[in-house]
């Protein structure tokens, strides 16, 4: 399996918005989907934020989603975002652990619904914690 990060280019935005925009993805992520204006006016805004890393995960040389690190209140957070039709294969555990290389800041954060055991197991197979819960959300850490 031949997983690559690189920089977001335009040509990804209309594969992440067909991603967000999947009601079983959405429902998994407890996180609504945004209408194009909206998506590309977040998107705009976080490739213009310097202090935000963020990368296009690739599969055998396909967009299949990407992952982010930003900072909130103080922490550095990360998240990822997969495209459903590529769950299940290990993908996103592939693309975490080489972008948690890109992301050298310690701790690192991750929040993730309750409800979301695949991203839960991502997160811990890569080496973070629970260490609280914030709502319907768990918190995870790497040190």
């Amino acid at each position: 399996m031949t997983i690559q990060l690189r920089e977001v280019i335009d040509a990804d935005l209309p594969i992440f918005y067909a991603h967000q925009n999947d009601p079983d993805a959405n429902r998994m992520a407890a996180f609504p989907a945004r209408d194009w204006e909206s998506f590309m006016a977040h998107w705009a805004r976080i490739r213009a934020d310097e202090r935000i890393i963020l990368r296009t995960v690739l599969f055998e040389g396909e967009v299949v989603g990407n992952v982010v690190s930003f900072e909130q209140s103080g922490q550095r957070e990360v998240g990822y975002w997969i495209g459903r039709e590529w769950w299940g294969r290990g993908i996103a555990t592939q693309a975490l652990t080489a972008f948690l290389d890109v992301v050298g800041t310690r701790p690192l954060l991750a929040y993730v619904v309750k409800h979301n055991s695949g991203s839960i197991r991502v997160l811990e197979k890569c080496g973070f914690v629970r260490v609280g819960e914030d709502g319907e959300e768990l918190i995870l850490k790497l040190s």
